[in-house]
């Protein structure tokens, strides 16, 4: 598995991570770095630059303040659902899922991601980003960071088909056991508009989710972002003593998680819009 050549989509994947880095390390209100600036830093031209900007503007992570420049926004209100019972139906999302690989190569964790994997920023890491559709229809756009000394045969074939958790046990003995993800919401950028199919800063839905296996390790970081116009949140909480239900665990893809996977676990339930299933 060599490393291939920066396309545009790794281009911008590693100008987000440098000015997410950024970001982390300072305190609400705090100014970053001029774009002039960062454009020098980076190496990049001022386009994909304003780019990855406006995504973090967007997602409330920046505030640009005219005359002034750009500034780290103020802390999210973050609000948990959690239940106390293990009785939260996931309904599925309809239609035929497949996957076109944009970019897949080798590439360094960098400081961001390293943290996440708890790897040194120079350790190696595959990076894929795959173009999620449905009946043919792109639907979602994944970037996956995986850490090379697990997967040192991993093709692009095992994420262009098939579930890629089953092939990480499968083909590269790795058992998947829990994900902590959030979600959300955004608008996509030009160049994501494009691959969508959707006009420019139009609704989606932003996922982030670390994956670790069964001994606690993380496995995988990704984020995706999904179109706003075809999906909604729904949270079934159970809020006191509930009749036994049967599990609505049928094959499908849960948006933002891979298909198959965790499918035993509590979580917030995604699904098309207009294809909400009650639990039975």
């Amino acid at each position: 598995m060599s490393a291939g050549g920066s396309g545009a989509v790794l281009k911008r994947e590693r100008v987000r991570d440098y000015i997410l880095e950024l970001i982390e390390s300072l305190s609400p209100g705090d100014a970053i770095a001029s774009e002039r600036s960062l454009c020098t830093d980076l190496g990049v031209s001022r386009p994909t630059l304003r780019a990855a900007v406006d995504e973090l503007v967007a997602a409330g992570l920046l505030v640009r303040q005219h005359g002034r420049g750009m500034f780290v926004a103020p802390e999210k209100i973050t609000q948990e659902l959690v239940s106390d019972q293990r009785s939260m139906a996931l309904p599925r999302a309809s239609g035929a899922w497949s996957s076109r690989l944009l970019e897949f190569t080798t590439i360094a964790a960098g400081a961001r991601v390293g943290r996440k994997l708890h790897l040194s920023p120079a350790a190696d890491v595959v990076y894929a980003a795959r173009l999620r559709l449905v009946d043919g229809v792109p639907m979602a756009i994944e970037h996956l960071h995986i850490r090379a000394d697990l997967v040192p045969a991993l093709t692009a074939r095992e994420l262009e088909a098939g579930d890629l958790y089953d092939h990480l046990r499968d083909g590269h003995g790795i058992q998947v056991s829990e994900a902590v993800q959030t979600i959300e919401p955004t608008v996509v950028s030009q160049a994501e508009a494009k691959l969508l199919g959707v006009p420019h800063l139009s609704p989606a839905l932003l996922f982030e989710r670390l994956t670790s296996d069964t001994g606690g390790r993380p496995v995988e970081y990704v984020h995706s972002v999904y179109r706003g116009d075809r999906y909604r949140i729904v949270s079934r909480l159970t809020l006191g003593p509930a009749a036994t239900r049967e599990s609505t665990t049928a094959a499908g893809h849960l948006p933002g998680i891979p298909p198959g996977a965790f499918a035993h676990q509590d979580s917030v339930a995604l699904t098309t819009q207009g294809d909400i299933q009650p639990a039975r």
